[in-house]
């Protein structure tokens, strides 16, 4: 039985108007509405997409544009949403981040390896050509369990950067790295 392969575009989201330590869920900033036009121009040509989003606003708005040039729905997907810090006040969200930044998967909590095979699995069980609109160590998760390295950070996808991957013969393989840039989580 043959498998089907879906391609799968993981986009991270516009530059948000808030950091990851001062807003739990901020919205696009001007140059991130800008970098949100852009990715949809750039997926826009691969049809048919289906098109899921994380539930947080600065991904949501980054699948607007897409959406409308495809008249397209956008499924939300808790599985792509950002890395879980529970309990965590928004002054401790950095600092912490950037410890598990520096670290390996199999070093992190039994949640945040939860986290990241939930999003394995969700990636897994797409059945045709999607476009995901995530976040930085989301997809730092992927291209880590794509290629089998330990590392938490791997490249810094830059706002509005698409990374490719393929689910042939059932695995997740890494195709190509999405631009990567000087960048801070947002």
């Amino acid at each position: 039985m043959e498998q089907h392969m879906a391609i799968i575009y993981m986009a991270r989201h516009g530059r948000a108007a808030g950091s990851y330590s001062d807003d739990l869920d901020p919205g696009l900033d001007e140059l991130g509405h800008t970098q949100a036009t852009r990715a949809g121009e750039q997926l826009g040509g691969n049809q048919p997409l289906s098109i899921l989003s994380s539930p947080l606003r600065r991904a949501r708005e980054t699948a607007a544009p897409l959406a409308l040039s495809l008249d397209a729905e956008v499924s939300i997907e808790d599985r792509v949403s950002e890395i879980p810090s529970p309990g965590l006040s928004l002054q401790e969200r950095g600092p912490w981040l950037q410890t598990v930044m520096q670290g390996k998967w199999q070093d992190q909590t039994e949640e945040l390896q939860q986290w990241q095979q939930n999003m394995v699995n969700c990636l897994l069980a797409l059945k045709q050509d999607t476009v995901i609109f995530t976040h930085f160590v989301a997809i730092n998760a992927m291209v880590a369990a794509a290629t089998n390295s330990s590392e938490v950070l791997i490249f810094r996808p830059d706002n509005g950067s698409i990374t490719q991957f393929d689910t042939r013969g059932g695995k997740l393989q890494l195709l190509d790295l999405g631009d990567e840039a000087v960048t801070s989580v947002n």
